[in-house]
């Protein structure tokens, strides 16, 4: 049927209501913000856009891609997931299933880190930039926001999983840093320990040490949001017993590295910043030990530092 025989076309404003309503009925939380950004994503416009075409009609030709989309997400697949991006640090990161997906709490613990680094190594004297290295890196958006952010500086990324560090290298060839950063598969700081065959010799020694390991407690995992505790990857979220197994591990393992850093930076989960911060103290005399809070109030990162 045509417009003429008196059709009225859906238009994007009332694709969005309904598309919105029908994740509201399937339990999603965040509908008219997770339908919002479907729409802005397969449309390839941005909320500028939308507002102006509000009573345009929905192009026919995307009907079938917005009605899988919505599927995905009533079933509870993260929207990041569904569009393959999530920006960090105002930079475009690609993500799957392989990977955590970015936390804006995290960009938190990219300042804390870049504002220590430039007071401890200023630019502009001539000396040579730290070696930051990023343990458990993910889709690399630390590694590569550090990189892309302070070009001096040496950034190496470490992670287990194989698919993750596939990704981290894509995210780093995409923005452009991918000469600059040196990618190493290993089980946290095990790769870069004296004890292990050429870990002392074939990197250089750590100066900052950056990681947001896996830190929810085994129990918990069942009670976590339905789209984190189904589709993101439990390597990624499952710190063991009490969510501290990873920071007992690098504490540990720290002794082992040619020279203890002289910064380490850790986000960390509710509660947790204070252990984390007596499992340095056991490893080093630090100058400081402070934490970071994040937008919620809550101490997030923990910042030991050795001036």
């Amino acid at each position: 049927m045509s417009e003429k025989d008196g059709f009225n076309p859906l238009t994007i404003g009332a694709t969005l209501r309904l598309g919105a309503d029908s994740l509201r009925q399937a339990g999603v939380e965040e509908a008219d913000a997770d339908a919002e950004l479907l729409l802005l994503y397969l449309l390839g416009m941005s909320k500028a856009d939308l507002l102006m075409d509000w009573r345009e009609p929905m192009p026919e030709q995307k009907r079938g891609a917005w009605t899988e989309m919505l599927a995905r997400k009533a079933a509870g697949e993260p929207v990041q997931y569904i569009i393959g991006e999530q920006y960090f640090y105002g930079r475009r990161f690609e993500v799957s299933a392989a990977v955590l997906i970015p936390r804006p709490e995290t960009e938190l613990l990219a300042e804390a880190v870049l504002a220590i680094g430039d007071r401890l190594w200023p630019s502009g004297t001539g000396a040579t930039g730290p070696v930051v290295l990023d343990v458990g890196t993910g889709s690399g958006a630390l590694a590569v926001t550090l990189a892309a952010e302070r070009p001096e500086w040496r950034v190496m990324a470490s992670d287990l999983s194989p698919d993750a560090l596939v990704m981290a290298r894509r995210n780093a060839e995409t923005l452009g840093v991918a000469e600059r950063v040196t990618f190493v598969q290993g089980d946290l700081l095990t790769p870069f320990m004296a004890a292990t065959d050429g870990g002392a010799d074939a990197y250089p020694p750590i100066d900052i040490l950056v990681s947001n390991p896996p830190y929810i407690p085994s129990a918990d995992i069942p009670g976590l949001q339905r789209e984190v505790r189904a589709h993101e990857p439990h390597l990624a979220l499952d710190g063991g017993e009490d969510g501290l197994n990873p920071y007992r591990a690098m504490a540990q393992q720290l002794q082992s590295l040619r020279a203890v850093p002289r910064v380490v930076a850790w986000e960390v989960g509710a509660g947790q910043a204070e252990d984390a911060a007596a499992l340095l103290r056991e490893v080093a005399d630090w100058s400081d030990i402070r934490f970071v809070k994040d937008y919620a109030g809550i101490d997030r990162h923990v910042m030991a530092v050795r001036e």
